[in-house]
């Protein structure tokens, strides 16, 4: 996936990272649709919609993890130049403004960050607690 993302705009930045999210907001109903209930055990194969699902959910955590490293690097830099620049100018007001909001996205970033963590470990609760008996989490 080559997504272009905006990591100028917080808010835009944020909403692409929801969207991005869906399948795990969605992970029960996803998990509901695709495991067998007792009566139909033997015509789906549950070890395959499991492991389907695991590669689905890695390869979003992966995208998202990517993105939002990509987005703190872009702006830790900003703020590199930033303040480097302040040093230059203390009496710049509009140039302080400048820094302090790009301090500011850089902490919302570095928090998205803690955010995915509580995402990502919800979401695996509910998948192993779900696929535990149709598949092998030696590799989660």
């Amino acid at each position: 996936m080559s997504v272009k993302y905006e990591c100028a705009d917080f808010s835009q930045f944020q909403e692409q990272l929801r969207k991005m999210r869906d399948l795990d907001d969605k992970i029960i109903y996803a998990l509901n649709t695709s495991l067998p209930t007792e009566s139909f055990k033997g015509q789906v194969d549950a070890e395959a919609k499991c492991r389907d699902l695991h590669v689905q959910l890695e390869s979003g955590y992966n995208h998202r993890q990517e993105a939002i490293k990509n987005c703190i690097v872009l702006c830790a830099d900003s703020v590199k130049t930033l303040k480097g620049q302040r040093e230059d100018n203390r009496d710049d007001v509009s140039l302080n403004k400048q820094f302090k909001t790009e301090q500011r996205k850089l902490r919302l970033l570095q928090a998205e960050l803690s955010v995915e963590d509580i995402i990502r470990e919800r979401t695996q609760k509910t998948f192993r607690e779900r696929c535990r008996l149709f598949f092998r989490f030696d590799s989660m």
